[in-house]
């Protein structure tokens, strides 16, 4: 009975020093436990500037006009006086046609006109009738209509001052259903572009618009814009806009690849560095750290255009803020942050 009871006391005195021995090496973990580090990060401050809002798009360079030499009645083509490339100006005679058949259209047209003549004579006399005098005069009026409109056909001239960019026909054959030439006016030439529905209370007649051309590289030539048309396509939501560019030189040639820019005038934006923005995985979005008080902000921007290493902000980060430039691969919202100057100063 006495050894069982001593051997109980034994018991409970070695789990009280097994207790105690656990507490104290818990302890010990914890005070030797490192103090979580918080991530280094560079910062920049930035500020608002006035940026040019400039849009840049594509286009086609296309002739000012463009006219296709044709007649409304089948002839013979007995002369075509110019050839692909050939400038020519306005009122100038570029092809003749078979005339074969105005004699022949003359001499009706005079013995109409003697037949109204002479129908008039006897009206006045007492013989004959109005209802005679007018039929004779409508017929002689269309054969009038006829022979001017052959006339007209057989010697066809420019209506404007050009190049002729293409042929179709030669010598001796009939006209058909192709233009016999086709002329464009390349002084001046025009583009027409694409506008955003956003853009259209700022674009006015008369802007000036920068072009380059790829065949030229860097080389700006200037434009205006010359017409807006007044609607808006509902499918993309963008109106045209139609640019003359004066080409005084032609050097600038119908189908010749363009590039332009209009500048909109200038916002004050707050302009980052590129190294700032930060893309979210799966999704467009486009985020800056905002370091502010020790702790970072996930900030949602609205990108605006590039200007050489960094970007304007349309929205998302205020103006005079500190934004994270490296060590975002570490970052949250919330996050504690340390400095990158000052872990330099804490080792020095």
């Amino acid at each position: 009975m006495k050894l069982s009871v001593t051997f109980g006391w034994a018991c409970v005195a070695i789990a009280l020093i097994a207790s105690c021995s656990k507490k104290a090496s818990d302890e010990n973990v914890q005070e030797v436990q490192p103090e979580v580090e918080k991530p280094i990060v560079k910062v920049e401050l930035v500020t608002e500037e006035s940026v040019p809002q400039t849009t840049d798009y594509t286009a086609t360079v296309e002739a000012y006009k463009t006219n296709n030499i044709t007649t409304s009645t089948m002839n013979r083509i007995k002369n075509i006086l110019v050839d692909v490339g050939s400038n020519v100006r306005a009122g100038q005679t570029v092809v003749i046609l078979d005339d074969v058949n105005i004699a022949q259209m003359e001499l009706r047209l005079n013995n109409q006109k003697k037949d109204y003549d002479r129908a008039l004579q006897l009206l006045e006399i007492g013989g004959g009738t109005q209802q005679q005098v007018d039929q004779l005069r409508t017929e002689y009026e269309a054969a009038q209509r006829s022979y001017q409109n052959m006339v007209e056909n057989t010697r066809l001239v420019s209506p404007i001052n050009g190049v002729v960019t293409a042929r179709n026909f030669d010598n001796g054959d009939m006209t058909g259903q192709l233009p016999i030439l086709t002329i464009e006016q390349i002084q001046p030439v025009k583009v027409i572009i694409n506008v955003a529905e956003k853009e259209f209370s700022k674009i006015k007649i008369g802007m000036p618009v920068s072009i380059k051309l790829d065949v030229y590289g860097e080389e700006e030539f200037s434009g205006k814009v010359s017409l807006i048309y007044p609607t808006i396509d509902a499918s993309t939501r963008t109106f045209q806009v139609e640019i003359n560019i004066a080409n005084a030189n032609t050097r600038i040639r119908p189908g010749m690849f363009a590039r332009v820019q209009i500048n909109y005038g200038n916002e004050t934006r707050v302009v980052v560095p590129d190294l700032a923005i930060v893309k979210q995985t799966g999704s467009g979005n486009r985020y800056v750290y905002v370091y502010e008080n020790g702790k970072v902000s996930f900030n949602r921007v609205e990108l605006g255009r590039r200007i050489g290493n960094r970007y304007e902000l349309i929205s998302g980060v205020p103006n005079n803020s500190q934004v994270v430039v490296s060590g975002q691969s570490f970052l949250a919202d919330g996050v504690e942050v340390q400095l990158a100057n000052e872990e330099i100063a804490a080792i020095q």
